[in-house]
């Protein structure tokens, strides 16, 4: 049995925003990293059951990278999100806007190769850059 990993953030933000700048290629590629020393150089992103999200990560200084890539097995817009990647993995994502703010969960499938408080640090990582790139933008009108 796959163990699972929760990372969660609550946004001072609107349920429009949050929901476009976690799908919206060009904000994704603002936040999808995990520490300051990588970046995403491009993504993009089909939200239809089906369609692909598509981002590149790699280092900064070039020295590594990876193509994060999982197809759509769930869409519910400004609701859910989920996908599963080759390996059979799941990923779902929640938005849930609540008392002025939007909480975003995403629970997912770990994987084996690294220790689980390794991916769950990396994922919570990924989602305070999003919280903090989020909280930037203009509430959607």
């Amino acid at each position: 049995m796959t163990q699972k990993i929760t990372v969660t953030a609550v946004l001072s933000t609107d349920l429009k925003t949050a929901w476009d700048a976690y799908t919206a290629p060009e904000h994704i590629v603002q936040w999808n990293f995990a520490s300051d020393d990588w970046h995403c150089p491009r993504a993009t992103n089909d939200i239809r059951v089906g369609g692909t999200l598509n981002s590149r990560m790699e280092a900064k200084d070039g020295s590594m990278g990876f193509d994060f890539e999982a197809v759509y097995s769930d869409v519910i817009v400004h609701e859910v999100l989920g996908f599963d990647f080759s390996d059979g993995r799941h990923i779902e994502t929640r938005f849930v806007y609540e008392d002025g703010a939007t909480r975003v969960t995403t629970c997912f499938d770990a994987e084996t190769q690294h220790p689980i408080e390794m991916q769950q640090q990396g994922w919570q990582a990924i989602l305070d850059n999003y919280k903090r790139h989020t909280e930037t933008i203009s509430p959607a009108t």
